[in-house]
């Protein structure tokens, strides 16, 4: 049953707003990452109270599964020429929103109203040992709008965040006016090819700096972007932390969304106007080009717009252009064939 309290409200103001952003400031970090982690590096908390958000920060209590948790986002006025568009920003598996400040800000000036969440399990918001899912995620995406008074949304998933807004979409179709797909994972059933396994059994297992650091290393086919070890730190920090183990089984369970809950038999029903776009050289999935062209066909209203030689996250690897595209997308008229946005 849904149980909204009244948010509250807790305004963090960025210690570095006016510096530049971590997207933009590769001179402060070696061109290649090293070898093994600095050793100035230390614990990270899991709900990130040490790293600083570029706005304020909010949360809005929900009662799921009879547990009290938080939600965290952040909620971004226009800087530019408002146009009354909301934008609803979904990150992907292994970030947070602030990890996405460059394009919540290049939105923010374009005139869009920006909501950038932390999906219960990442970021500030609340990490609970729950049976995760997608109607559960998609759920709380409409707790929030409904706290926030927001009748029509625009929504955009990376990543992950794609299979959010995907579900969302199928499920919320009279509020959603666009849905962009973003390097979207989760491209198959999984449950065709591999058997069933327990994400709560055994121990949480190891991680590592290596092993954290090719994650990061595989969204990148051609350069490393410096500014990007930052959140390999983070990454790093937080299994120095002595609550580890707890996040180590948050992050399992939200991994086991991909296989017990895909999202490929969603697309179908998805009438909104919608974009899959990305970097065609995504090396998180074989075949990749193949799999989200498949995406677009299942869509009702759909084009699609692929990056050559850019990896999974053209946000980082091409802002300028992803950012055109996607303003441009989300400003057309959502009654019109998506095939014709171009």
């Amino acid at each position: 049953m849904l149980n909204c309290k009244k948010r509250i409200v807790i305004t963090i103001f960025s210690l570095l707003l006016g510096i530049t952003s971590l997207a933009n400031a590769d001179e402060h970090w070696p061109a290649e990452p090293p070898s093994e982690p600095p050793a100035d590096w230390g614990p990270i908390s899991i709900n990130f109270e040490e790293i600083t958000y570029p706005y304020p920060v909010h949360f809005l209590e929900l009662n799921r599964f009879g547990e009290d948790m938080r939600m965290a986002y952040m909620d971004v006025t226009p800087t530019g020429r408002a146009n009354d568009q909301v934008v609803l920003w979904q990150h992907g598996m292994n970030f947070y929103s602030e990890a996405y400040t460059p394009t919540i800000k290049a939105l923010a000036e374009a005139g869009f109203r920006v909501l950038a969440v932390d999906r219960i399990g990442y970021g500030k918001s609340s990490k609970p040992i729950i049976p995760y899912n997608f109607n559960f995620v998609a759920a709380n995406m409409k707790a929030l709008l409904d706290e926030l008074e927001i009748s029509e949304i625009a929504i955009v998933g990376h990543s992950m965040g794609g299979m959010v807004v995907s579900r969302f979409a199928m499920l919320y179709p009279d509020i959603t006016t666009h849905v962009v797909m973003v390097n979207q994972i989760g491209l198959t059933d999984q449950r065709q090819s591999r058997p069933w396994s327990d994400p709560l059994a055994g121990s949480v297992g190891s991680s590592s700096y290596a092993s954290i650091l090719r994650g990061h290393q595989i969204y990148f086919p051609t350069k490393w972007p410096p500014a990007q070890l930052e959140f390999v730190r983070r990454q790093y920090g937080q299994i120095m932390s002595s609550e580890w183990p707890r996040l180590a089984r948050v992050k399992r369970l939200q991994g086991q969304m991909l296989y017990d809950d895909p999202v490929v038999y969603d697309w179908q029903h998805i009438a909104s106007k919608a974009l899959v776009i990305g970097g065609e050289d995504d090396r998180l999935a074989r075949n990749f080009p193949a799999l989200v062209n498949n995406v677009n066909q299942q869509l009702q209203n759909s084009t699609i717009l692929l990056y050559p030689d850019i990896g999974h996250a053209p946000q980082i690897e091409i802002p300028d252009q992803f950012h055109a595209d996607l303003i441009r997308f989300l400003r057309s008229d959502p009654s019109e064939l998506a095939s014709e946005w171009r």
